[in-house]
């Protein structure tokens, strides 16, 4: 099992310095909005993926009037005590693992495995294509070596193309090698992210039902539906098809990077079909299934990460979230809470599995 026990946390969001000591395989974390305990998640988040879960930018992190923040934490992995140390400082981050600073961050993701379930994950189902590529890339980072190097060279690669594109006589036919070079290395490094994605879906469907059907207690069909290009024609084709398009819009119009994953339930599109309440289930039945595949292929549970979960569930799906979390198959879970007397309730029968840190507490 990987776990958490202490954490330290300097100048990052609200907080100024305050440290915290994690006893048992449940913390529930209970204060007022605002208070920072989701703000201690993203922490524990940040610490495993480099970057925080809810900020776009290093300066959304950084406490107000201060210039840099410091994350420390020790964890235990395998029965070994490991050591986590991010700073960011005037802009400049540096990550290192046990006092060994790392070279590329990349290096790091996938080490210590994380599921973060948050309110704002609606925009998985909501949102742009985008959300969604962010949701599955970050997943598929963690259970497959080398596809988030292919996914950074391929993204600094498109964007060398785009400029090179912008550069160009929009109606030029004339050959250009350098074009030539770019395809060939977005081919080197879009199939593969392509064809993990594709495998990768087939198969995760059927867990994601297999918790649907739990959490909403009734059986309604999910389905995936993976929109690719490159499922179409292969990306090099695809590519010297569209190049004069491409120079007209000054922009390469076809990739992994337009790729889209559409969520069906019951045949029809969840976006704009689904009730609130099947959405909700889907989210965490989505988000479960991830934990679920990473803990298959790491062979150990990663750490999970809930943050206002009494608030988007009703009462009868928080039962069931409750019981499966304090089985064998989960390890160290994170439930933040307004009420610790909700809580409290919700593993009464069970009271020593949970530690109860309150956010009022200095």
């Amino acid at each position: 099992m990987l776990s958490v026990s202490k954490i330290s946390l300097t100048q990052f969001k609200n907080y100024e310095s305050r440290s915290f000591r994690f006893t048992s395989r449940i913390v529930g974390i209970t204060g007022r909005n605002g208070s920072g305990k989701t703000n201690l998640l993203d922490a524990i988040y940040y610490l495993c993926f480099t970057k925080s879960y809810f900020s776009t930018t290093e300066s959304q992190n950084v406490q107000y009037t201060m210039n840099g923040f410091r994350l420390e934490a020790s964890l235990q992995r395998h029965l070994k005590e490991e050591k986590i140390v991010c700073t960011v400082k005037d802009g400049k981050k540096d990550i290192a693992l046990n006092d060994e600073p790392y070279d590329k961050f990349s290096r790091h993701i996938g080490q210590f495995p994380a599921v973060m379930i948050a309110p704002d994950d609606a925009e998985i189902i909501l949102g742009g294509s985008e959300d969604r590529r962010r949701w599955l890339d970050a997943l598929l980072s963690q259970l497959i070596p080398g596809y988030l190097d292919h996914l950074i060279a391929y993204h600094k690669i498109l964007q060398q193309r785009n400029s090179l594109l912008k550069a160009m006589p929009s109606m030029s036919h004339s050959p250009d090698p350098l074009l030539d070079v770019f395809d060939e290395q977005l081919v080197q490094h879009g199939v593969p992210v392509f064809e993990a994605r594709k495998d990768f879906l087939e198969t995760f469907v059927g867990k994601v039902q297999d918790r649907y059907d739990y959490l909403a207690g009734k059986h309604e069909t999910v389905a995936f539906r993976y929109q690719s290009q490159l499922l179409e024609q292969p990306l090099a084709v695809l590519l010297a098809a569209s190049r004069l398009r491409d120079k007209q819009l000054q922009r390469t119009t076809q990739g992994i990077h337009r790729d889209d994953l559409l969520f069906l339930l019951d045949e029809h599109l969840m976006k704009t079909s689904a009730s609130q309440g099947q959405r909700k289930s889907f989210l965490f039945a989505l988000k479960l299934a991830q934990y679920e595949a990473i803990r298959a292929h790491k062979h150990f549970s990663p750490i999970l990460l809930l943050d206002d979960v009494f608030e988007k569930l009703d009462q009868e799906r928080v039962s069931r979230l409750i019981a499966l979390v304090q089985g064998p198959d989960y390890g160290q879970v994170f439930i933040t809470d307004t009420h610790g007397d909700r809580l409290r309730a919700a593993f009464a029968d069970n009271p020593g599995v949970i530690q109860l840190i309150s956010m009022q507490e200095e």
